[in-house]
């Protein structure tokens, strides 16, 4: 250590330890020795029990030390020998918050550390914390404030933005998940696009190419190529196609109060804003929903469907005016 001080030295003669010698009760010299005893000792333990009948207090303190079964061992031939951490921190104690965070620091500090040796780009390696297990393949770059949780990988050029949390996913190649996402127990296919602000929720599996946006949550749904939801919709407990489209606001109506449904959107569907898909219910390949619509039956394929009342303007109505008090 820099400064040992407090802590009982490692006594050496010719190179071998032949005691520790706590820092009241250190000569000068002593106390210039830095190499210092952790509290931490692997001990035999029927000579254990034997050296520490032969303890006195017999110290500046007045105390019984551990540390002098050093002495007795030595005495006694055992051998005594130390190990060295690579780096002092290891033997750090935390007794309050203040230190279980400053140690917390340092450990994903040598996180990240590993990370960039790695070639994962870090725009700020103080920035980050992995709470499990994360697997970088080449030219993966993550932006500040990312939390990975569980076990994620993280394929060749997938970016990661900002404030993202990754619990237990898989991100493809080239995916680019954009900042403030929210992903647990699902797979991101190659080039897919997630975000900002989208949320997929677990059972999620994501195709190449797919496209979810911002306010995009996604639960229990497998969503093939190509397809995109980019707007504030709702997809859960689906079945999507490749080549869709979901407008902005459109959500699956799975969930009755007591059971779960399942919605099937087949191949080159476009779906108009503002739809409710009302489970069970099948959208046939190359389907057309109208904005507005709500729809109960299935949709059949190559179709315009469109659900929604009958639009109508009243003459002479008046808007209501606050009444003065």
């Amino acid at each position: 250590m820099e400064n040992p001080t407090g802590y009982g030295r490692i006594v050496r003669e010719q190179g071998e330890i032949v005691r520790i010698v706590e820092q009241k009760d250190a000569s000068d010299a002593e106390r210039a020795i830095r190499e210092i005893n952790t509290g931490i000792m692997v001990v035999p333990t029927a000579k254990l029990k034997e050296w520490l009948a032969t303890l006195s207090n017999n110290n500046a303190q007045e105390e019984y030390y551990l540390t002098d079964i050093v002495a007795r061992a030595v005495a006694d031939r055992v051998p005594v020998v130390s190990a060295q951490p690579a780096a002092l921190w290891e033997t750090l104690g935390v007794n309050s918050k203040v230190q279980l965070a400053e140690l917390e620091r340092i450990y994903q500090r040598n996180l990240a550390n590993a990370l960039l040796e790695q070639g994962v780009t870090l725009a700020d390696p103080a920035r980050l914390d992995v709470r499990g297990s994360l697997i970088c393949g080449r030219d993966v770059s993550i932006d500040v404030g990312c939390v990975f949780e569980g076990k994620v990988t993280l394929e060749d050029g997938a970016s990661i933005g900002a404030h993202c949390v990754i619990n237990n996913a898989h991100i493809g190649k080239d995916a680019n998940i954009k900042p403030f996402c929210h992903i647990e127990d699902a797979t991101v296919g190659t080039a897919s696009v997630i975000g900002p602000y989208a949320r997929l929720r677990p059972g999620t599996e994501l195709a190449e190419d797919v496209h979810i946006g911002n306010f995009v949550e996604v639960k229990n749904s497998r969503i093939a190529a190509h397809s995109k939801a980019n707007h504030l919709a709702y997809v859960g407990d689906a079945s999507v196609g490749s080549r869709v489209n979901i407008g902005a606001g459109t959500i699956t109506c799975n969930y009755d109060g007591a059971n779960k449904f399942r919605t099937i959107i087949e191949d080159d569907v476009f779906i108009g804003s503002d739809t409710q898909l009302v489970a069970p219910v099948t959208i046939g390949k190359g389907a057309t929903l109208g904005a507005g619509t709500t729809l109960t039956r299935d949709a059949p394929a190559g179709k315009l469907t469109v659900s929604r009342t009958k639009q109508i303007t009243i003459d002479g109505w008046q808007r209501p005016i606050k009444t003065k008090k």
